[in-house]
């Protein structure tokens, strides 16, 4: 499809991911599903394509390509089909190593974002905690100054990666030590190395995105040199405000590979199968159906490649990502909902694509904040906007 925000550079890169996937991928991508994790190798392996570092400076071994060459990476992983491989991925390479980055020092980038890149070490991003998710301000995770170290508190759950994970990139609270009070102010981000004393790991079987290791992490007395402290201190929710922004695009166009590989999936099935000596490819209800679905995908895909291109503007579009994560992964489970019933029997069996695109689609509609939370920064952000002279003219 011809798009003004991709040129054949583009394309070429897109053959060769597709490529790589189908090659390097698909054939064990189940596997890992099975077995919760993502293998080592694996990481080297995209590393080595230089596929965990598309946005980053060359300096640490990045590619510095521009955004639309990561939005070709992503809804390629997307289209693979399997929701823990590409939340592990995407965690991995646009949300927790992203604010090493963006903030984090000369020595942070050169001893944990450039082996990243190369896949040699695995990155994690825990900020959800068991009393606190979307609203950052009540975090309890606390990180008390002891001389040149932290004292570390608090546990962390649902965390992608954290199985596999050499580190995390953590959300902490800082201001005024344990004693301080509970807000958006003072949280800071550190990373804590999986492998000091106190760093427990608990897997947490989910319904979906398996693949990806989620785990609780408890933190217990665990000590972290003053200098893991990424960017200034107690500017944490800052950072963190940002990075949801790139969280919430990461997660529409992911969304978009994915819904792609249903439709066609749906489509070879409508047309192998047949009712009544006709494909059910050629009812037209069923056509009606696909028809709409198809529609609002495409609408979709223009909503986030819109919102990408804002975004490589140097603007910070707030409201764009939450409508884009809102609208395509909403979208993404109605079209998996579709997908199965069309498929009948064969859609309901454990081991079909629809069932397994059905279990992973709900869990990006609540990662990088829920749907609920995108209608309130939606909701509060129109009705917030000055109304038109003449409107307001009109209602008096």
């Amino acid at each position: 499809m011809r798009s003004p925000y991709f040129d054949d550079g583009h394309a070429a890169f897109r053959e060769e991911v597709r490529a790589f996937l189908a090659a390097e991928v698909m054939p064990y991508a189940a596997r890992w599903e099975d077995q919760d994790t993502v293998p080592a190798p694996v990481w080297k392996l995209l590393g080595e394509r230089g596929y965990l570092g598309l946005l980053y400076p060359r300096a640490v071994g990045g590619g510095e390509r521009d955004l639309f060459t990561s939005v070709v990476f992503l809804e390629e992983l997307g289209r693979t089909g399997f929701g823990g491989l590409r939340a592990a991925v995407s965690v991995h390479a646009y949300m927790a190593t992203h604010y090493l980055s963006w903030v984090g020092g000369p020595d942070l980038c050169r001893e944990y974002l450039a082996p990243a890149v190369r896949g040699e070490r695995v990155a994690a991003l825990a900020i959800t905690e068991p009393g606190a998710g979307a609203d950052l301000s009540g975090l309890a995770t606390t990180a008390v100054r002891d001389g040149d170290h932290f004292l570390v508190d608090g546990t962390k759950s649902m965390v992608s990666n954290a199985m596999t994970a050499d580190f995390l990139v953590t959300a902490v609270r800082t201001a005024d030590g344990a004693a301080g009070p509970r807000g958006a102010t003072g949280l800071s981000l550190l990373v804590v190395d999986t492998a000091l004393p106190g760093v427990t790991r608990t897997p947490q079987r989910t319904l979906g995105w398996r693949a990806a290791g989620t785990a609780t992490v408890t933190l217990d007395a665990v000590r972290v040199p003053a200098d893991r402290l990424i960017g200034r201190l107690d500017n944490g929710f800052y950072y963190l405000m940002r990075g949801l922004q790139l969280e919430r695009l990461v997660a529409a166009t992911l969304a978009l590979g994915g819904m792609d590989r249903s439709l066609d999936e749906l489509h070879a099935f409508l047309r192998a199968r047949e009712v009544a000596g006709e494909a059910l490819a050629h009812k037209q209800a069923i056509q009606h159906r696909v028809a709409d679905l198809a529609t609002e995908l495409a609408a979709a895909r223009q909503l986030v490649h819109h919102t990408a291109w804002l975004y490589e503007q140097g603007e910070l579009p707030a409201v764009e990502c939450s409508m884009a994560k809102l609208h395509t992964t909403e979208l993404a489970c109605r079209l998996a909902d579709t997908a199965l019933q069309l498929q009948g029997a064969h859609g309901y069996l454990e081991t079909s694509y629809a069932a397994r695109a059905h279990r992973d689609a709900r869990a990006a509609t609540i990662a990088a904040g829920p749907s609920e939370v995108m209608r309130d920064l939606i909701g509060r952000a129109v009705l917030n906007r000055p109304a038109a002279p003449d409107t307001a003219a009109r209602i008096i």
